[in-house]
């Protein structure tokens, strides 16, 4: 086992390594990009980004700009003069006027000889029509090899965005006779606000916000956790882990946003800490819900034989979830959804619902334990997590299926401006089941009779109710604990009677 688990710490650093290798920004840099043969045509990918048009009157700019962009191919494929290697920068509703077809066949980006006969384009160019939008639109420009040559340099360009939409670059070309091309260079893509891609620069502001948030719900904590200090269960030391790591997260991705927009490289540490924070305190708080819906410290003093377990899971859960987490944030630009997230999801997938299915048997377990016992007080907080926990699960699939359809109707990015809200309404659902645990098990002077105990039961907490709304002070867990039993001996009746009466 201890094997298993070193070999998957190793992977998750070599991921690690490798993504740290390979980080870009809004700098999209292209470090020997082989072409893929798609169709008739061979294919880059440059980028793909929301850009906000920039507005004239506030001297704003937006633009994509080209800085040093190279095509190299080898000596020995070198001694003829090529046709046109082309980049080609497009809007996504734009899309339909690259590439044709002749007589309704196989759509092709290349010029046929068919498409040549009808007059529509030049052989062995690529296809393009003018946007209905803009006539300037798509732009298409390029460079060619001469004889000898094995690197052909395109002109800097800055290509100004005047319309908001979402813009993909690829770099194309029609010759089979260019084998193993290579491309190198970087281009540059902005905002009128920075260099954040457009789908991630309102998860700035959000992220501010949140810092903001976990603020107040820090000091609304750690406030009454002063005052209480003498009372606090080893639950509450938990919850407050999970709160300062849940503030530290959210600085993080301000932070890391942040930096990303002013200098267009995106922060690689600042977004592995980020990724970290967010992951230690997921899995930290998955435990919690699982030990307190087993009724850990409440009706049972240890888990026994099931620490191992519960270990092992949270294990797997955060290997799981920080893998997918680098992955997707590390480096990412680009305004897309890459497969590899795809493939990792499934394992995260899979292990968060398997947990669901933990935490609601084993609540089931302790509520029944709970009521046989009588245990008036812990069954009433008990009841109202379990109802927290299940509005949050039903939220939780609502959701999931909400953006299953938000992105099986948005196959090409087009509706970027909104795709914001799916990754916040996470951490927002995540937030606010954290308040409620917060306001359920807050630290107070009653913290310990939440504490496991062996001889509470309902007559003995309906008193201690009934002293703790008369009385103007209330007793501690020993005194309520001797005037328990030496009631229930009969000793103390008549105390019991001046005591409610005063």
């Amino acid at each position: 086992m201890t094997r298993l688990r070193g070999t998957a710490v190793s992977a998750l650093l070599l991921l690690l390594a490798w993504r740290l290798v390979v980080t870009e920004g809004s700098v999209h840099e292209y470090i020997g990009e082989r072409f893929v043969s798609r169709g008739n045509a061979f294919v880059v990918h440059g980028g793909s980004e929301g850009i906000v048009a920039a507005s004239p009157d506030k001297n704003e700019t937006s633009y994509i700009r080209f800085d040093k962009v190279a095509f190299w191919r080898p000596k020995g494929n070198a001694n003829f003069t090529s046709g046109s290697v082309q980049a080609v920068v497009f809007e996504v509703e734009d899309r339909e006027t690259i590439g044709g077809s002749a007589y309704g066949g196989q759509r092709e980006v290349c010029c046929t000889a068919d498409l040549a006969k009808l007059g529509v384009c030049t052989q062995g160019q690529i296809i393009r029509r003018p946007s209905s939008k803009d006539p300037d639109w798509p732009r298409v420009f390029g460079v060619s090899f001469h004889k000898n040559k094995v690197v052909a340099r395109m002109t800097e360009t800055q290509i100004p965005i005047t319309r908001t939409g979402m813009y993909n670059l690829y770099f194309i070309h029609c010759d089979p006779n260019l084998r193993e091309l290579a491309l190198a260079g970087k281009t540059v893509w902005k905002n009128p606000t920075g260099y954040l891609p457009g789908r991630m620069a309102p998860l700035m502001n959000f992220y501010r916000f949140m810092s903001l948030a976990f603020v107040i719900l820090a000091v609304f904590w750690f406030s009454q956790y002063a005052r209480f200090w003498k009372e606090i269960l080893q639950l509450q030391n938990c919850i407050s882990l999970v709160v300062i790591l849940g503030l530290f997260e959210m600085l993080m991705w301000y932070f890391d946003y942040a930096a990303f927009n002013q200098t267009g490289i995106r922060p690689t540490w600042i977004t592995v800490w980020a990724v970290t924070f967010g992951t230690v305190k997921r899995t930290i708080s998955r435990l919690i819900i699982l030990i307190v819906a087993m009724g850990y410290g409440v009706v049972r003093p240890t888990l026994g034989g099931l620490t191992s377990k519960v270990i092992m899971v949270g294990l797997t859960f955060f290997l799981a979830s920080e893998a997918l987490e680098l992955v997707e944030n590390v480096g990412a630009v680009n305004d897309v959804s890459g497969k590899a997230r795809l493939f990792l999801v499934l394992p995260v997938a899979f292990l968060d619902a398997f947990f669901i299915l933990w935490i609601f048997t084993s609540l089931n377990a302790t509520l029944s334990k709970l009521q046989v016992k009588r245990m008036t007080v812990k069954l009433d907080i008990y009841r109202k997590f379990t109802n927290a926990l299940a509005v949050a699960v039903v939220l939780s699939v609502f959701w999931i299926c909400y953006e299953l359809y938000f992105k099986a109707n948005d196959v090409y990015n087009e509706r970027w401006q909104n795709a914001w809200i799916i990754p916040a309404f996470w951490q927002v659902l995540s937030f606010s089941l954290l308040c409620i645990i917060c306001i359920l098990w807050a630290p107070s002077q009653n913290s310990m009779r939440y504490a496991y105990s062996e001889e509470l039961g309902e007559e003995f907490e309906k008193d201690e109710t009934n002293m703790t709304q008369i009385k103007p002070y209330l007793s501690t867990p020993d005194e309520d604990e001797t005037r328990a039993l030496k009631g229930s001996d009969g000793e103390f009746d008549n105390d019991m009677e001046e005591d409610k009466t005063e």
